[in-house]
C-alpha cells in the first residue's frame, strides 16, 4: 500500500568500486586481524624452518647420433622434436639413473645415518626421497637441461647434481651401444636366412632355364617382352598402321574425285591435285583458250562462219583428250586403292599371326622369368640388409660424444635456497590480504541485514526519510546546535512533505525486533517539533516496558494507563518539560488484568482528544514483531514510521514489520535507518556528513573563543538542570 505518494521501483543496481571499498572499510577489523594472523603465521613458520642448499650442473643432450658423419648420413641433420627435452626429464628422474646414482653415493647408509636409523635405508624408500630432492628443467628454451639438487648440506647438494648428470650420460651410450649391438644381431640373422632364400631360388631359375631351352639371349631382360617376337610383332602393327593411312589418303581423294559431276571441274580437280601432270594441266589451259576464242568470234561471226566451225571442231577435239585423261587417271587411282586395301589386309593377317606366336613364347616362358623376378626382388633384400649391416657397424664404432656434453658442474652454494625469507613474507603480506578480503566479503554475503538506502528501498518499496548516525544522545542535553539534531531535522522535513494530508498529526514509531533506537528517535523527533515551536505531546505506550521517563528523569507511577482505566483524567497525567511547548505522557503501571487496554474504544477517544489539542502528537510502541499493542497504534493514528537499525537484523524481518502495519492498515511514511557509522561507512557521508564538517569546524571555533568565560558556562549548566525538573502540566 502506498502511503506516501512516492512512487518507487525496485531496480537492479550494478555494483560501484565505492561499494567494494565500503565493505572493505566496514570489515576492516576482519581483514586486519586475518592479514596479522597470517603475516605472523608465516614469519615463525619460516623463522625456524631448516635451511636447504641448492646446486645446479648444466648438461647439453642431443639426440643420438655420432660426433661425425656416416657413410650415408647427411652431415648428421635431425629434424627440430619439441618432445625430446621433455623426454629426457622423464629419463633423467628415472629408476634406471636414479638407482644407479643412490648405490654409486652409498646415499641408503649415509641418509640411515642423517635420520637416526639403525638399518640402512631401502633404495626404492631413498628413491622416493631424492626423487623430492631434485629439480628438472630446460634452460630458456634451449636444449640445455639444468639439474638442480637440494640437500641440508651444499656438498652433498652438489655431489647428488653432479653425479645424476654423470650416470645419465653413461646410460644414454650404454642404450645405445645395446641398442646397435642387438640391432645388429637381429639383421645378421636376417642376413643368413635370406642368403638360403637366395640360394634356393638361383637352382629353380637354373634348372627352367634348362627345361625351357631358354637361351642367354632371352633372358637379357627380366620380362618376356625382350624376345624377338614382341618386335616383330610392332613392327608389322606399324607397317599396317602406314599402309592404313595411305588406303585412308586414297580412299578419300577418290571418293571426292567421283562426286564431282562435271567433268571440266573434274579435270581441274584433278590437275590441282596431281600437279606433275603437265599434260592435263596443258590440255586443261587448251579448253580454256578455246573456250575464249570461240565467244570472241560469235561475238563478230555467225555460227556458220568457217572460222567459228573450226574452233568449234578444235575445243571438241580438246575436250575429247581432257575426257580420256581424266577417265585413265580415275583408273589408275581406283586400282591404287584397290593394291594399299589388298595391302592393309595382308599385314593384318601378320599382325595376328605374330601376336599368336607372341602369346604362345610367352606363355611357354612365364614360369621362368616369374621365379628370375623373384630371385632379383630377395637378392635386392639380401643387398639391402648387407649394406645396413656394414653401416650400422661403421655408425658403432664412431665417437658419440656429443649426445650429452657437461656444460656447467655443479659447486657448493654459500647462501641457502630455502627458506627465502623475503619472498614468504611477501606471500605471507598478499595470502593474509587476500584472505581477509575474501573472508571480508563473504561475511558481507552471509549478512543479511541493511546496510545500505538502497537495501531499505529496494526490499521495503518505501522511501528512507532520515539517517540518524551512531552515539545519537538525547536532544535535550546536547541542545540544539548539536551535530545530531541536523539529522533530526532532517527526518521531521521529510515528515512533513511526506504527508498526504497536513492535518494529519498523530504518529507512532515503530520497529521490527528490540532495542532499534525507536523509543530515542520518537523523543528526539518531538523535541525537535517542540524547539521549532509548534505544541507536541509525547505519549509513551510501551506499557510493556517504558523507557520515556527515564530519559526525562521523572516517576512513571501514574501516566497512560490511568486515563485508560478511568482512575485519573488527562489533566492529572500530562507532565510538562524543560521544552515549553513540549508535553509528556507516562505510560504508568499496567496491571497483568489490562494487557490489551489499548485496544479499547477509551484509546481511540484518547487519540482524538489529545489530536485536537496538540499540533502534533507522538506516541512510542513496543516491537511490531513480538507485541500486538504495536498494530494496535498503527491502526489509529494517522501517521507510521517504521526505525530499521544499520546492520542489525535480516532484510525479511523488516520486510514483514512494514507488511504488518499494512495489513491493520496503517499509513507508513517511510523508513528511519538508525545507527550509521558516519565515520566508518562513507556511503553516508553526504547525507549528514557535510553538516557535521561544518558543525565541528565553526563549533571548534567557538568553544576556543569562548574558554576565557567559565563562568558563563557553569550558569548555563546550572539553569540546564533547572530545566530538567518536571512538574505536572495541571
Amino acid at each position: 500500500m502506498d502511503t506516501t505518494g512516492i512512487t518507487t521501483t525496485a531496480t537492479e543496481n550494478k555494483l560501484h568500486f565505492l561499494d567494494y571499498w565500503r565493505v572493505i572499510r566496514i570489515r576492516k577489523a576482519v581483514i586486519i586481524t586475518v592479514f596479522l594472523l597470517v603475516v605472523l603465521t608465516t614469519t615463525f613458520i619460516t623463522y625456524f624452518l631448516p635451511k636447504t642448499y641448492s646446486s645446479t650442473v648444466r648438461i647439453k643432450v642431443e639426440k643420438d647420433k655420432s660426433d661425425i658423419s656416416g657413410l650415408f648420413d647427411r652431415q648428421n641433420q635431425t629434424t627440430y622434436d619439441p618432445f625430446f627435452i621433455q623426454d629426457q626429464f622423464e629419463v633423467i628422474q628415472s629408476k634406471v639413473v636414479l638407482y644407479n646414482v643412490i648405490s654409486n653415493l652409498n646415499l641408503n647408509v649415509k641418509w640411515a645415518k642423517k635420520y637416526k636409523m639403525d638399518t640402512p635405508l631401502t633404495t626404492q624408500r631413498t628413491f622416493k626421497i631424492l626423487q623430492k630432492l631434485i629439480d628438472v628443467r630446460q634452460f630458456r628454451n634451449t636444449s640445455i637441461i639444468e639439474i638442480k639438487a637440494f640437500s641440508d648440506e651444499p656438498e652433498e647438494a652438489a655431489q647428488i647434481a653432479n653425479e645424476i648428470a654423470n650416470v645419465y650420460k653413461k646410460v644414454r651410450l650404454d642404450l645405445q651401444n645395446e641398442a646397435f649391438t642387438k640391432g645388429l644381431q637381429k639383421y645378421q640373422e636376417k642376413l643368413d636366412e635370406q642368403n638360403r632364400v637366395v640360394q634356393k631360388l638361383q637352382a629353380e631359375v637354373d634348372k627352367l632355364r634348362n627345361e625351357l631351352d631358354i637361351s642367354d639371349f632371352y633372358t637379357d631382360g627380366n620380362v618376356p617382352a625382350q624376345t624377338l617376337e614382341p618386335e616383330t610383332t610392332r613392327k608389322i602393327n606399324l607397317e599396317r598402321i602406314n599402309a592404313i593411312t595411305t588406303y585412308s589418303q586414297f580412299k578419300t581423294m577418290l571418293d571426292q574425285f567421283l562426286a564431282i559431276t562435271n567433268r571440266m571441274e573434274l579435270a581441274r580437280a584433278i590437275s590441282a591435285a596431281f600437279s606433275t601432270d603437265q599434260e592435263l594441266t596443258e590440255l586443261v589451259m587448251k579448253a580454256d583458250a578455246g573456250e575464249q576464242e570461240l565467244v570472241r568470234l560469235l561475238h563478230s561471226k555467225t555460227e556458220e562462219h568457217p572460222d567459228v566451225q573450226r574452233a568449234k571442231s578444235t575445243l571438241q577435239k580438246v575436250n575429247q583428250q581432257i575426257e580420256e585423261k581424266v577417265r585413265g587417271i580415275i583408273s589408275g587411282l581406283q586400282i591404287r586403292v584397290n593394291s594399299c586395301k589388298a595391302q592393309v589386309d595382308k599385314l593384318t593377317a601378320e599382325l595376328e599371326e605374330a601376336k599368336r606366336l607372341d602369346n604362345e613364347k610367352k606363355e611357354k616362358a612365364r614360369p621362368y622369368f616369374e621365379k628370375k623376378r623373384e630371385l632379383e626382388n630377395q637378392m635386392r633384400i639380401r643387398d639391402a640388409i648387407q649394406l645396413k649391416i656394414v653401416t650400422e657397424d661403421i655408425e658403432k664404432e664412431l665417437p658419440k660424444t656429443t649426445i650429452v656434453q657437461v656444460i656447467s658442474q655443479a659447486e657448493p652454494e654459500l647462501k641457502a635456497v630455502r627458506p627465502n625469507f623475503k619472498v614468504n613474507i611477501a606471500l605471507g603480506v598478499f595470502v593474509g590480504l587476500m584472505v581477509g578480503i575474501m573472508l571480508a566479503f563473504f561475511i558481507e554475503y552471509l549478512d543479511t541485514s541493511v546496510k545500505t538506502i538502497d537495501d531499505v528501498e529496494r526490499a521495503l518499496q518505501a522511501p528512507v526519510l532520515g539517517v540518524i548516525p551512531t552515539n545519537v544522545g538525547l536532544m535535550l542535553e546536547e541542545g540544539p546546535d548539536s551535530p545530531h539534531a541536523e539529522a533530526y531535522r532532517v527526518l521531521r522535513t521529510n515528515l512533513l512533505f511526506s504527508r498526504k494530508n497536513p492535518d494529519l498529526n498523530t504518529l507512532t514509531v515503530v520497529s521490527g525486533g528490540a532495542a532499534e533506537g525507536k523509543s530515542t528517535t520518537v523523543f528526539n523527533l518531538a523535541v525537535i517539533f517542540a524547539q521549532n515551536g509548534q505544541r507536541v505531546l509525547l505519549v509513551d505506550s510501551d506499557l510493556r516496558r517504558p523507557s520515556l521517563h527515564k530519559f526525562l528523569k521523572v516517576s512513571n507511577s501514574i501516566g497512560l494507563t490511568n486515563y485508560l482505566l478511568r482512575q485519573n483524567t488527562l489533566e492529572e497525567v500530562i507532565q510538562t518539560t524543560p521544552v515549553p511547548t513540549l508535553d509528556f505522557l507516562p505510560s504508568g503501571k499496567l496491571p497483568s488484568s489490562s494487557m490489551g487496554i489499548l485496544n479499547s474504544p477509551r484509546m481511540r477517544e484518547f487519540i482524538k482528544e489529545v489530536a485536537q489539542r496538540y499540533d502534533f502528537v507522538f506516541f512510542d510502541s513496543p516491537p511490531i514483531m513480538g507485541v500486538s499493542d504495536a498494530s494496535v497504534l498503527a491502526s489509529m493514528v494517522d501517521m507510521v514510521v517504521l526505525v530499521v537499525q544499520y546492520r542489525k537484523y535480516p532484510q525479511l524481518m523488516t520486510v514483514r514489520a512494514k507488511q504488518m502495519v499494512e495489513k491493520v492498515g496503517g499509513n507508513l511514511l517511510g523508513v528511519v535507518l538508525n545507527n550509521i557509522n558516519i565515520s566508518q561507512d562513507s556511503y553516508y557521508y553526504y547525507y549528514s556528513g557535510y553538516y557535521y564538517d561544518y558543525y565541528y569546524s565553526h563549533r571548534d571555533k567557538d568553544e576556543s573563543e569562548d574558554k576565557s568565560k567559565p563562568s558563563e558556562d557553569e550558569n548555563k549548566k546550572d539553569s540546564t538542570k533547572e530545566k530538567l525538573e518536571l512538574k505536572q502540566k495541571f
